[in-house]
């Protein structure tokens, strides 16, 4: 090796050496973990030391019930609440101000105020419109708590998803748009065939959180007298005073959750694989 070699090969950085030993985050992160399993570890104990079979075999299929309620409730606003976003994420990204100006209110007072207070302004503010919703018919359909459960819940979940599709939709370079233009492609086979595919894939995971939330979200029903699975729960201790009851509540939501965030994934993977090397 030639001494100007050398002189290259001694001015080389050589990479940083391996951490060894047991850093703070390492030590952090171990703790964590071990204090997680201790919790679980604690929960399964209690439900061992406490199981009481009567009590499961009576009131499991109440839990059945009530978790094939909040499935219903969720899945029909999610839908009615991807229905209204279309046109809501049409007038946020509209160039005319009077519909982005009345879309964004709406999307800033869903979006700004609790599900809960939204949930009580429908349940108990609907009734002082009683006789003007006689006479079109409305009232026999606010006067049931799931229905105005689900018509909060839409309206909710609508301003969220359109903010979701809008986001998706603004992310396609505006490339996309001029390059369909040049091949004689009309706006909405743009949309259709070119944008909104690309749109999905980004708002796959955020529509997912979504419904994750909304899930979680249900659980205010309860309040409202609808005997969903947390609505279910309250009723099963109040008659049984077991704590255990609230337990088997956690653990079926965790389980839905759970579901959801591994079905959303996969759909990631097989609409993605595409892009994956």
């Amino acid at each position: 090796m030639s001494a100007a070699a050398a002189d290259v090969a001694t001015k080389v950085e050589k990479p940083p050496a391996i951490p060894h030993g047991w850093p703070r985050q390492r030590i952090l992160g171990y703790a964590l973990v071990c204090m997680w399993i201790a919790f679980l570890a604690g929960i399964a104990a209690y439900l061992i030391v406490a199981w009481n079979g009567e009590l499961f075999a009576k009131y499991a299929p109440s839990y059945v019930t009530g978790l094939g309620v909040t499935l219903l409730l969720v899945a029909i606003s999610i839908v009615l609440g991807a229905i209204l976003s279309v046109p809501i994420a049409y007038a946020r990204m509209s160039k005319n101000r009077f519909l982005s100006g009345l879309a964004y209110a709406y999307v800033y007072f869903f979006r700004g105020t609790p599900l809960l207070a939204q949930t009580f302004l429908v349940y108990y503010g609907v009734g002082s419109f009683r006789p003007q919703l006689d006479m079109i018919g409305l009232w026999s359909f606010f006067r049931e708590a799931f229905n105005c459960a689900i018509f909060a819940f839409s309206l909710n979940t609508a301003a969220y998803q359109a903010e979701i599709l809008r986001g998706a939709i603004e992310s396609v370079p505006r490339g996309q748009w001029e390059g369909a233009a040049s091949l004689g492609l009309h706006k909405l086979q743009t949309m259709w065939k070119i944008i909104l595919p690309q749109a999905l894939i980004v708002a796959l995971r955020p529509y997912g959180n979504e419904i994750i939330l909304m899930i979680k979200g249900s659980a205010i029903v309860a309040i409202i007298t609808v005997y969903d699975l947390m609505g279910i729960t309250k009723l099963t201790y109040s008659r049984t005073f077991e704590f255990q009851s609230y337990v088997w509540a956690a653990i079926i939501y965790l389980i839905i959750v759970e579901t959801l965030r591994h079905a959303v994934e996969w759909i990631e993977r097989r609409i993605t694989i595409h892009l994956q090397r």
